[in-house]
């Protein structure tokens, strides 16, 4: 029986670990959502800021895949969505495939909000890498992607 070696470096990975707990803290953070509603110029509540964002961005998404993206019951999302509705923002509609699916999609208005807000974080991006080589930039951005590949089908 051939013996081989396992070349990885032995680890715990907790280093790791703690660095992508920093990272998803640093992006949860109510403060940072006020931030960026203030830079961006809007008026929007803070409890809707990331519903808005990921319905720009993934729309049209199911009310209960955007509850478990945010960590948040169904219910408190359908109507924290339903507010996003009010105010013209977003609106609801059924899925194509699965009638029984309520999606939230973005609105004109909506999008020029969630253009604001690409735009604010575009220039914080752009401060935090001004000083990063761009192959290090996109090599962080294609590790990133690598890891959240891996890391979801193990799901």
């Amino acid at each position: 029986m051939k013996r081989v070696q396992n070349t990885h470096k032995s680890t715990s990975f907790d280093d790791l670990h703690d660095t992508l707990l920093a990272i998803v803290n640093a992006f949860n953070r109510p403060q940072r959502d006020e931030i960026m509603i203030k830079d961006s110029g809007i008026s929007l509540d803070r409890a809707l800021f990331p519903l808005l964002v990921l319905i720009g961005r993934f729309g049209p998404i199911g009310v209960g895949e955007l509850a478990d993206r945010v960590g948040r019951d169904y219910t408190t999302v359908s109507r924290q969505v339903a507010k996003l509705e009010q105010i013209g923002l977003t609106q609801r509609q059924k899925n194509e495939k699965d009638k029984r699916i309520n999606e939230a999609v973005i609105t004109p208005e909506g999008k020029m909000m969630t253009d604001k807000i690409d735009q604010t974080r575009a220039r914080i991006y752009g401060s935090i890498f001004q000083n990063w080589p761009n192959d290090e930039s996109a090599e962080l951005e294609r590790l990133l992607k690598k890891f959240m590949n891996d890391f979801t089908t193990l799901e």
